[in-house]
């Protein structure tokens, strides 16, 4: 029987490998070589030379955006998000799925067209100015709140859905013995709902950071390209065909996603909380 399931599973690694691991083989080889159209197989060589570019101010300030903007998006979206999963959880409406369809019903179109519509309300002509009859966010594109409004309008979901998915699996009995205990209800959350419940906000916190860190769309799109993310250099050395650079910054936003994968095993390693 292990061996019919080992089986179907061939088809899985061999996708894998195709679309995972030889990139990154890759992105790491081209990282470390001087390959460019100007070079001959026969030329290759290791080369440390495009490390400079980690030192360029350009590339630090983008760096820098990039991770004021995923904490600050990480952080708010821990503070509403659990608060929505937590009323979801409490709420006495029998089917729940319907209120989780809500909450992730924006997802299922495209990011594109989503940031694109975000953009047009945030700007000081919009259709909701035409119908409503005054500017419901102001003239706020291009700045730094629509590019945060954005971010967390588009990656809270998935903390709700993590925090959620870990609140089910809290057993009612042990809410109902600290109150038997004497706890107020404030006290049970903080003693035993929420460390019960941290290794969801460990996942959502994850699931939020990383597409922020790398992301390029949104902060392109929302602030009209005023504020850059290490995703928009990314964008811009993969366009002008400087693969060595944009080779390079991948691999070192592939170090964040692997330390985030190792800290999510360390915290739900039955991958309890992961959607």
């Amino acid at each position: 029987m292990n061996k019919e399931f080992k089986v179907l599973a061939v088809p899985y690694k061999i996708w894998l490998s195709i679309l995972v691991f030889i990139p990154i083989l890759a992105m790491l080889f081209i990282s470390f070589s001087n390959l460019s159209s100007s070079v001959s197989v026969g030329e290759l060589t290791l080369s440390f030379a495009h490390f400079k570019l980690l030192w360029e101010s350009s590339t630090l300030i983008a760096f820098r955006n990039s991770l004021i903007f995923a904490v600050a998006t990480t952080l708010i979206s821990f503070v509403l998000g659990y608060f929505i999963a937590y009323e979801i959880k409490l709420s006495k409406f029998k089917n729940k799925f319907i209120l989780l369809t809500f909450v992730i019903l924006p997802m299922w179109s495209n990011l594109i067209l989503r940031t694109e519509s975000l953009a047009n309300i945030m700007s000081e002509n919009n259709i909701l100015k035409n119908i409503l009859g005054f500017n419901l966010f102001g003239n706020i594109s291009g700045t730094w709140m629509a590019v945060l409004f954005g971010l967390v309008f588009t990656y809270m979901p998935f903390m709700i859905l993590s925090v959620y998915t870990a609140l089910e699996k809290i057993d009612f009995a042990l809410e109902e013995a600290a109150l038997d205990l004497g706890l107020r209800p404030i006290k049970k959350f903080w003693k035993v709902v929420f460390p019960l419940s941290f290794k969801g906000v460990v996942t959502g916190s994850i699931m939020v950071f990383l597409p922020t860190l790398a992301g390029f769309a949104i902060p392109k799109i929302l602030s009209r390209g005023r504020i850059v993310f290490i995703g928009n250099i990314i964008e811009q050395k993969f366009i002008y065909t400087n693969y060595n650079h944009g080779a390079l910054l991948s691999v070192v936003i592939l170090f964040f996603i692997l330390g985030s994968i190792l800290l999510i095993t360390k915290f739900d390693k039955e991958g309890e909380t992961l959607l």
